[in-house]
């Protein structure tokens, strides 16, 4: 398995390359589209990008876990979490390992 992360300078710099724009464009751009999901997804709403996939918030409410070493019961607080589902696409596209 790879061990290449992609970094908000790759995209930009991927920008920079493919649309034209200046570098420092590019990194403006990058952290707009960033911060207009980040902003979507703190008001609740769900962020869906056709054949990628949708990001949403989803609220878990307050349980008991227990401490798998001692066995001890402890409250977990409810919290705010967010979650990824990726596309028909994008499932088919990485278990085929195609990067067309």
């Amino acid at each position: 398995m790879s061990e290449k992360t992609l970094t908000r300078m790759d995209l930009s710099e991927a920008v920079f390359r493919e649309v034209g724009l200046s570098r420092n464009e590019s990194a403006q751009l990058v952290e707009s589209l960033l911060e207009h999901m980040s902003d979507a997804l703190v008001r609740g709403e769900q962020v869906k990008i056709s054949s990628f996939g949708t990001f949403s918030v989803r609220d878990k409410s307050a349980r008991i876990g227990r401490n798998p070493k001692t066995g001890e019961e402890v409250p977990i607080q409810p919290r705010r979490v967010l979650t990824f589902r990726p596309s028909h696409l994008m499932k088919d596209r990485v278990a085929s390992g195609n990067k067309a």
